[in-house]
């Protein structure tokens, strides 16, 4: 067999991971855990003692990172958990779209617009009055999992 026979096909993407392990005695408050398939920050850790017959727990509470819902995980200290690669990128805001998508501009100049207004009031409020005002706006969208929202927004100036 010469080394011309093998043809292989990959059909796996170039990105990273979405998940790492972790071992559950190691992560902290404000880190990042995934909760019943979902990305989450961790809000409150509490760890118990070792019983006669086991491990020690790690008690988890931890937010949605998406959708802001309450969860809770009870997992032994000495167990791996799945720790989500949460990615942050700015963006500067182009236009809004009236079905409520935003069309965003990318470091290398191309446009993305997949993405949604975001669900929380206050910042969907300063977006669309910033917008409308004329400013300058870069956003800061938060990725994880094949998931994506807008969490954060700034103002750069008025548009020249």
């Amino acid at each position: 067999m010469s080394d011309d026979d093998h043809h292989f096909e990959s059909k796996a993407d170039a990105g990273a991971s979405k998940t790492f392990p972790q071992q559950a005695g190691t992560i902290r408050k404000n880190a990042y855990l995934v909760i019943k398939t979902r990305p989450c920050k961790v809000v409150e850790v509490s760890t118990s003692k070792t019983g006669k017959h086991g491990h020690a727990k790690c008690h988890f509470v931890a937010i949605d990172i998406f959708t802001g819902k309450k969860l809770e995980d009870i997992v032994p200290s000495s167990h791996n958990c799945d720790v989500p690669e949460v990615v942050r990128t700015d963006y500067q805001l182009i236009d809004i779209s009236e079905d409520g998508f935003v069309s965003l501009l990318t470091e290398n100049g191309d446009t993305k617009d997949d993405l949604r207004l975001p669900t929380d009031d206050q910042l969907l409020t300063q977006i669309k009055e910033g917008f409308k005002e004329g400013k300058d706006l870069v956003v800061t969208v938060m990725g994880a999992m094949g998931e994506e929202q807008i969490c954060a927004l700034k103002d750069v100036g008025p548009k020249n």
